[in-house]
């Protein structure tokens, strides 16, 4: 299993769940255990944006460790799909094509903090695990904004938005409409909202993958 970068020490002394156990039912569940921490390989005080999910992907071969993100050659997801179309309207100069799901370049070249509220989920059955890492999750966000002033926390719909009570520096936090086929039509396409998160950096993103 991947290890945490020490900067997250702290969190991990305290962690109480089993991840053997969670592993160890007759259930499938994913991702598989050596990506399950693999957001934490980052420093908590190189983040420059946490971008809050709910839970992994429940299909084969999709979940990898990062929020919303796929490894190459899966099919992009209905709600990446959306954000990547908001990116190329917000951003026509920059001509961005996005031909794949994997957010790595993201998160290892941008210090994007892929972050899902649940670690884990069972196949085929969104949400299943959520109450085992809920508590685990909740201390992660306010470790981070406790630890690191300058990151911004992009929350998108009601889920993401009900952990504000968890970030102390309130001007570091952008909210907006889920990016999930559902909804975006309702305020999340045209809203410039990765302009905002640029704006409030004070420096520009490359969102390329």
């Amino acid at each position: 299993m991947n290890t945490y970068h020490e900067s997250w020490k702290p969190l991990f002394d305290k962690l109480n769940i089993s991840i053997d156990e969670i592993y160890s039912g007759s259930e499938v569940v994913y991702p598989e255990k050596e990506y399950l921490f693999r957001v934490f390989e980052m420093d908590v005080r190189e983040i420059k944006l946490l971008l809050l999910g709910q839970d992994p992907y429940h299909g084969p071969g999709q979940a990898h460790g990062l929020s919303f993100s796929v490894p190459e050659g899966v099919k992009i997801p209905p709600s990446l799909r959306n954000i990547y179309k908001e990116l190329q309207n917000e951003f026509p100069e920059r001509n961005y094509k996005f031909d794949s799901g994997n957010l790595e370049k993201w998160f290892y070249r941008e210090k994007i903090f892929l972050l899902n509220a649940s670690l884990s989920v069972m196949k085929g059955k969104p949400g299943s695990q959520m109450k085992i890492w809920e508590g685990f999750t909740n201390n992660v966000i306010k470790f981070v904004s406790e630890q690191n002033k300058s990151c911004v926390f992009l929350l998108l719909g009601n889920f993401a938005k009900a952990k504000e009570s968890f970030i102390s520096n309130e001007e570091r936090i952008i909210k907006g409409v889920h990016p999930s086929p559902l909804s975006a039509h309702n305020g999340f396409f045209d809203s410039g909202i990765f302009k905002k998160v640029e704006q409030l950096l004070a420096a520009n993103i490359d969102w390329s993958n």
